[in-house]
């Protein structure tokens, strides 16, 4: 009985690994639905997720940091001065 406990503690510990692995990075976050990401319009500890450079939303140090973004309404990006891509991608 004791050996099939432990095959199941370690199946199950498999799985979360795996799961652990395939995360999608903080940075790649999708935006909330009708938002876009808008890049480089954060001021800084105001941005939404986590990029390259930080996992999380207001690690930002910068105003305006190419590579944080902040959602906005779809189609209000390009008005207030951002991009729809950090600048390290070319959309």
């Amino acid at each position: 009985m004791q050996s099939r406990a432990t095959t199941i503690q370690a199946a199950i510990a498999g799985l979360l690994a795996i799961g652990a692995a395939t995360t999608v990075p903080a940075h790649e976050t999708p935006a909330p639905p009708g938002m876009e990401k808008c890049f480089g319009i954060a001021k800084a500890g105001q941005n939404d997720c986590g990029t390259a450079k930080h996992d999380c939303a207001t690690l930002g140090k910068i105003d305006r940091d190419p590579a944080d973004w902040k959602g906005v309404a779809k189609g209000t990006c390009v008005k207030v001065g951002g991009k729809l891509a950090p600048k390290d991608k070319v959309t």
